[in-house]
C-alpha cells in the first residue's frame, strides 16, 4: 500500500448549479482577499459581492471559517494530485523514509504560504486539531508502515507527526506577525527531516 490515500468513501456527485455556485464562491473569495485582506472577508460580504443568497454560502461553508477551509481544501488538491501521482520523492517511486521527508517539506511549504487563511480557518467552538482524521494522517501512517518500524504504535506515531505539519504548531509560529513567515521553511523543513530520519533509522 504505497499509495496517497483520500477520503473512504466516493463523495455524493455535485449538481451542476453546486458546482457553479462553489467555483464562483471560492474566485470571489480570492478576489475579496486580494483586495481586502482575510480579516475583511464576511459570508454576508462574500454573498452580495458574488451575487448569491447568504443561504447558498451558508449552506455551501457552514461559517466563516468554513470559507477558509474551503479555499485550503480546494487548494490542496494540487498538493495531493504531486503526492498520488507527481516525481519522486514526493509521489511514488521512491523509499518511504525519502517520502516522509519530501511530504513534510511540502506541506510546511504549504502551510506557511497559506498561513493567514489556514488561521482564519480555527473555528473556535471546535477542538484544536491534532492529526487525527486528516488527509496527512493517513498518509503518514502508510508511509510508516512501509518504513518498517519494529513494533512501534504507527497509528499514535502517525498522530504526533501530523500534528508537527499541521495548523497548530505552524500557526503558534507565525501568531506574532512580525516577521514573514515564509522565513521559517528551511529551518522548519530541516527540523522535519531531521525528526523523521531520526524516528526511522534509529
Amino acid at each position: 500500500m504505497n499509495q496517497f490515500l483520500l477520503p473512504v468513501g466516493a463523495p455524493r456527485p455535485e449538481r451542476a448549479d453546486a458546482v457553479r455556485n462553489r467555483l464562483l464562491l471560492l474566485s470571489t473569495a480570492r478576489e475579496m482577499i486580494a483586495e481586502q485582506g482575510v480579516e475583511k472577508l464576511t459570508m454576508d460580504g462574500l454573498a452580495e459581492r458574488s451575487g448569491l443568497g447568504k443561504g447558498t454560502v451558508f449552506r455551501r461553508f457552514g461559517s466563516r471559517a468554513g470559507i477558509f477551509q474551503g479555499l485550503l481544501d480546494d487548494d490542496e488538491r494540487a498538493l495531493q494530485e504531486e503526492v498520488l501521482s507527481g516525481a519522486p520523492p514526493l509521489g511514488p517511486g521512491a523509499g518511504p523514509v525519502e517520502r516522509l521527508v519530501a511530504y513534510g517539506r511540502a506541506r510546511i511549504d504549504f502551510q506557511l504560504r497559506h498561513y493567514a487563511i489556514a488561521r482564519a480557518a480555527l473555528d473556535g467552538s471546535r477542538p484544536v486539531p491534532a492529526g487525527e482524521g486528516t488527509i496527512s494522517r493517513v498518509h503518514l501512517r502508510v508511509l510508516l508502515g512501509e518504513a518498517d518500524l519494529h513494533g512501534a504504535d504507527l497509528d499514535m506515531l502517525a498522530v504526533q507527526l501530523t500534528a508537527a505539519l499541521e495548523g497548530p504548531f505552524l500557526l503558534y509560529l507565525t501568531a506574532s506577525g512580525q516577521e514573514d513567515p515564509t522565513r521559517h521553511v528551511d529551518r522548519m523543513a530541516q527540523a522535519w527531516q531531521d525528526l523523521v530520519e531520526r524516528i526511522c533509522r534509529g
